[in-house]
């Protein structure tokens, strides 16, 4: 099985990318208020770099997984494989998983749809990388 470092290495950049244009400029302050936290709230006693750090790394192992995930598979790769095992991924299992979570925690709608639909876009553009990398 060859493991495609290039590609897991973008698609991990680019997942970070994502969540940091999600929970930034396109969702940041609705995310904010769905959590019921201020920006002060969110700054005191963050150890920034360690969760920077640590979700880069979590990105990471991601990627890798789905690299694997892909390898297992005797089928080429190809843009639209990659985009439908990403899409399963993201809308089928983690974003389930996060609402069944929701549900029970009884955490409102909108920050269910923020962060079930980051997860969702973060493993499309996960897998677009591998569709056209691999």
């Amino acid at each position: 099985m060859q493991i495609h470092w290039l590609a897991i290495l973008a698609a991990a950049v680019a997942g970070f990318m994502v969540g940091g244009i999600w929970y930034g400029p396109l969702f940041g302050k609705a995310w904010m208020k769905a959590r019921g936290l201020s920006e002060e709230e969110l700054k005191s006693g963050a150890n920034m770099g360690k969760i920077f750090g640590a979700t880069f790394v979590l990105n990471l192992i991601a990627a890798f997984a789905l690299d694997h995930l892909y390898n297992t598979y005797d089928t080429p790769l190809g843009l639209h494989y990659s985009l439908v095992v990403a899409g399963i991924i993201g809308a089928g299992f983690i974003a389930t998983s996060v609402g069944v979570n929701y549900l029970f925690s009884r955490l409102p709608r909108a920050l269910f749809l923020i962060d079930a639909g980051y997860w969702i876009v973060m493993y499309l553009v996960m897998g677009a990388i591998f569709g056209l990398l691999v």
